[in-house]
């Protein structure tokens, strides 16, 4: 689903991302975790077409990222960590707008919008204005609109942060069902090592642009003798912090 080698991106003299490999099988679910200025967010910028890379060769969903973004877009959903429904717009009249644009009738926009709300738990957000929902609704509504087109890959931008514990480990549930019932595959970052662990089939952990550490939770913990993704962490990026570094 992801086939990336060599993938630079620089700003000037400096070098953000260097050399990033990156490989991703259909119905996987891969979290993408490492500290601030790592190049977390520039690679997963550029995965979902919002950033051209300097160098490198890039398949994203069957499409070549240079030659083909507009294929990639197509293929994928992106959630990002602000959201993109307006504070004051109706959730469903949002959602059926949204699945307008992506050409849909107006009678298959309201089937789809129906049943997404049902799939996420969302049936009585939909005559609510966004601003009124909890947090927990609030992601869940941003999902549903990166689902709208029926994605084959789904990229979800720190989708948990903010969240209380239960509603947290209820957008587990979500993703999981993604990959359970309709075979999606998901890429997401997270600061929450736990959550990588309890969600994630493989972890991908980058630092200073370059992939350092690979593989499942369990891969990972017992490669390096740690008992959490939290020690395996410190123990490949280090315990300096990066406040104020680009992400």
């Amino acid at each position: 689903m992801i086939h990336v080698r060599g993938l630079t991106r620089s700003f000037g003299a400096v070098e953000a991302v260097r050399g990033v490999d990156v490989d991703v099988s259909e119905g996987e679910i891969v979290g993408f975790v490492g500290p601030n200025g790592a190049g977390k967010t520039t690679t997963l910028r550029m995965l979902t077409t919002l950033l051209r890379p300097t160098a490198g060769t890039a398949v994203v969903a069957g499409h070549d990222l240079f030659t083909d973004p507009a294929g990639v877009r197509r293929r994928i959903g992106y959630v990002s960590q602000n959201g993109t429904v307006g504070p004051f717009s109706e959730v469903g009249e949002e959602l059926r707008l949204q699945a307008r644009m992506y050409g849909m009738s107006r009678a298959e926009a309201r089937e789809r919008v129906s049943r997404l709300l049902s799939e996420l738990d969302l049936e009585e957000a939909g005559t609510k204005l966004y601003a009124h929902l909890s947090g927990g609704q609030k992601r869940r509504v941003d999902i549903a609109m990166g689902l709208l087109h029926s994605p084959a890959l789904l990229f979800l931008d720190e989708p948990t942060t903010g969240l209380d514990p239960q509603s947290r480990a209820n957008l587990w549930d979500h993703v999981r069902r993604l990959r359970e019932e309709a075979g999606m595959t998901v890429f997401l970052t997270t600061h929450y090592l736990e959550e990588a662990d309890a969600l994630c089939d493989r972890v991908l952990i980058i630092d200073h642009g370059r992939i350092v550490g690979s593989g499942t939770p369990a891969e990972l913990k017992a490669a390096h003798g740690a008992s959490t993704l939290d020690e395996v962490f410190l123990t490949v990026t280090g315990r300096e912090l990066r406040e104020g570094a680009a992400a």
